[in-house]
């Protein structure tokens, strides 16, 4: 059999303010009905869950279930599935953050609905999680996300993301930063290794993280115009990855360095954060133009060391150190096979003023 490529893309992209109303109006459109899991945590459900519910059963929607997530692990992961064999949903909608919508992304790859289409609604802007076919999830085989499938539907609300902290809008234009040396290892991997590579959706990747970066005094003010823009970048970026196949475009040796620190600091910072400063390290390493990205990272207010990431300087050191066996052999990057020395990694460190 020949082989093929295959692109899983989302239906619609919905970006406007009180745009979580029309869930129910999207849901009649492709025929989903009489069932339907929203999956939220907490606070998500006050801020939008209700809200979507309410629009479900206004559109003759009989079972609406609404469930509660505590943390993106397994055994939350678990709890929605046993809820989807229970009532028999038509639809999940992942309402809240990274962790939210993976838990929602991996519940609908239960076996016997392999196939169960879910919408993603963040509602804080800090990864391209929001629209990948990638999850993070605790308690699996591995450190770094997986594939699962692309949202049928990504629904963002800027009157509600626009009201998040501004923290995690500046680790949502880090994470998009971070493309810069995602493709640039993907191109290295394609030269030495012989790796797939897809020219358009590399290009794509590239095109997301300069449109940040010439956007970052704009972000920097933290009004609604700059959520949109890193969100349009976010959802781009997700989708570059659909168009993959693989999380090649947005995730390289800086994703490494992160699931390393993951593993290595007792209170880590967020996704993006740590992305954003290993990004300024694999840029150099690339012989790209680090400083610019520390300093646009500066602008944007996102930490450029680890005293503002939250975690020790040796926490970094063995980050570095460890970051090349986080995928092992198959994922090639610029840390090599063999990966940094203490030395390199020390010397690295402090040359991007990372530590002192």
């Amino acid at each position: 059999m020949e082989a093929f490529h295959r692109i899983e893309l989302p239906r619609e992209i919905i970006i406007g303010r009180e745009v979580h109303l029309k869930v129910g109006d999207f849901c009649q459109t492709y025929g989903f009905q009489e069932s339907a899991i929203v999956v939220c945590d907490s606070t998500t459900l006050k801020i939008a869950g209700e809200a979507i519910a309410s629009s479900l059963k206004e559109k003759d929607f009989t079972k609406v279930e609404s469930v509660q997530i505590t943390a993106a692990d397994t055994d939350n992961v678990k709890r929605v599935k046993k809820i989807i064999q229970d009532i028999s949903p038509s639809i999940l909608i992942g309402v809240g953050g990274g962790k939210v919508i993976d838990v929602t992304k991996l519940a609908c790859l239960n076996d016997s609905h392999r196939n169960l289409p879910y919408i993603s609604i963040p509602t804080i802007p800090s990864h391209d999680g929001i629209a990948s076919p990638r999850a993070s999830i605790k308690g699996l085989e591995t450190s770094y996300s997986v594939m699962v499938q692309s949202p049928i539907a990504v629904i963002a609300d800027t009157k509600i993301i626009s009201q998040s902290p501004y923290r995690y809008l500046a680790s949502g234009s880090a994470d998009v930063i971070a493309n810069i040396t995602a493709t640039a290892d993907w191109e290295l991997a394609h030269k030495l290794k012989g790796e797939y590579y897809g020219e358009f959706a590399n290009t794509l990747s590239k095109m997301c993280a300069e449109f940040v970066m010439r956007g970052a005094r704009v972000i920097t003010r933290g009004i609604e115009e700059s959520y949109r823009i890193v969100l349009e970048a976010l959802i781009s970026s997700g989708i570059a990855i659909s168009i993959a196949g693989t999380s090649r475009p947005a995730s390289g040796s800086e994703h490494a360095f992160s699931h390393a620190l993951d593993l290595i600091a007792e209170y880590a910072a967020l996704h993006g954060e740590q992305v954003g400063v290993g990004t300024i390290m694999m840029a150099y390493l690339h012989s790209l133009d680090w400083e610019k990205i520390r300093d646009t990272l500066k602008v944007i207010r996102a930490p450029i060391n680890a005293k503002q990431l939250g975690v020790s300087e040796d926490a970094v050191i063995k980050a570095l150190m460890k970051a090349h066996k986080i995928r092992g052999t198959s994922r090639y990057t610029i840390l090599g096979e063999n990966g940094l020395t203490k030395e390199a990694a020390l010397n690295l460190a402090k040359v991007c003023e990372i530590i002192e």
